[in-house]
């Protein structure tokens, strides 16, 4: 459910937008809604900020077709999207290390052998590596079975796997996909949506200039949806992921802000995050990717 001044703002807005852009889809027609909404919005400000209640009436836009709806059909919890087509050998053991290693999960699930309390190991933080050893909460995790093929069939003795992999193969998506930003690729298969901004530490002036991916007149541009771990050109080499962030972590954080995860370790990490509310844990350090952020920083008024 968006925040209600989205809602609004959708109400107003989204109709004459589809209208003069009819060959796009819902999730780029909600996201020129938002930028068009943006200059009147009201600031947020918690002390005085009074609802506006809800639309007058329910929007349909959520009935409306996308693009990238075709590659969310199924039940899996994150999607893998290979973004670098320049090494193919490369991209099938990174794959393959994901499939194998979502397919042991899996097995273990379904035996009752999963460690609730397991942490997944990675390597020590830098922003341009593998980081981080996140803390987990426990929590109880239904049994699953599954094929080790992320695009294998499924009957109704399997659910769907934790991770789909998106791996095109015809040239024209090749090339909408490749080298894409965490922002493009938010922009793409999730939902943008608001919220209001983390707040400022005591003492630390807001941002300037200010950006809907940190704090734009108090509120956040964020997404909701799928976990989306990009596979790029660097994946060749370091066989890690970028895992990507729907909304800011804290003050001065971003939208899109991005870290690198082993093929192996990702199966395990989505499953963590979604069943046992493992969140990733930098003690308060911005440790995330500086370049990515840049990129997306400087990418997030081009529709």
């Amino acid at each position: 459910m968006v925040h209600e001044i989205f809602a609004h703002a959708l109400g107003r807005s989204y109709a004459p937008v589809k209208a003069r852009h009819p060959t796009e889809g819902r999730r780029k027609w909600r996201l020129r809604a938002l930028y068009e909404a943006w200059p009147a919005l009201p600031a947020f400000q918690p002390a005085n900020f009074t609802s506006p209640g809800p639309p007058a009436a329910a929007q349909p836009q959520s009935d409306d077709a996308d693009p990238m709806d075709e590659f969310l059909a199924d039940g899996e919890l994150g999607i893998l999207v290979r973004t670098d087509f320049s090494d193919e050998p490369a991209w099938e053991a990174f794959a393959q290390k994901v499939r194998d290693a979502q397919a042991d999960l899996v097995a273990e699930l379904a035996s009752g052998g999963g460690d609730a309390d397991a942490d997944v190991p990675m390597d020590d933080a830098q922003p341009s590596a593998p980081v981080g050893e996140p803390s987990t909460s426990a929590a109880s995790a239904p049994a699953a079975d599954s094929d080790d093929d992320a695009d294998s069939d499924t009957d109704s003795t399997t659910t769907p796997d934790i991770i789909s992999i998106l791996d095109p193969s015809d040239p024209a998506e090749r090339s909408r996909f490749n080298g894409i930003s965490n922002l493009t690729a938010l922009r793409l298969f999730n939902d943008v949506d608001i919220r209001p901004a983390p707040a400022p530490p005591a003492g630390i002036k807001r941002v300037s200039p200010p950006s809907p991916l940190v704090d734009q007149g108090g509120w956040q541009e964020i997404y909701t949806g799928k976990t989306l771990w990009i596979y790029d050109a660097r994946s060749n080499v370091d066989e890690c992921a970028r895992l990507v962030s729907q909304e800011g972590d804290f003050y001065g954080t971003a939208t899109g802000d991005s870290w690198r995860a082993r093929a192996a370790h990702i199966p395990e990490m989505q499953f963590s995050m979604i069943y046992q509310g493992m969140k990733i844990d930098f003690n308060g350090l911005d440790k995330y990717d500086w370049s990515e952020r840049a990129r997306n920083l400087a990418e997030c008024t081009t529709l």
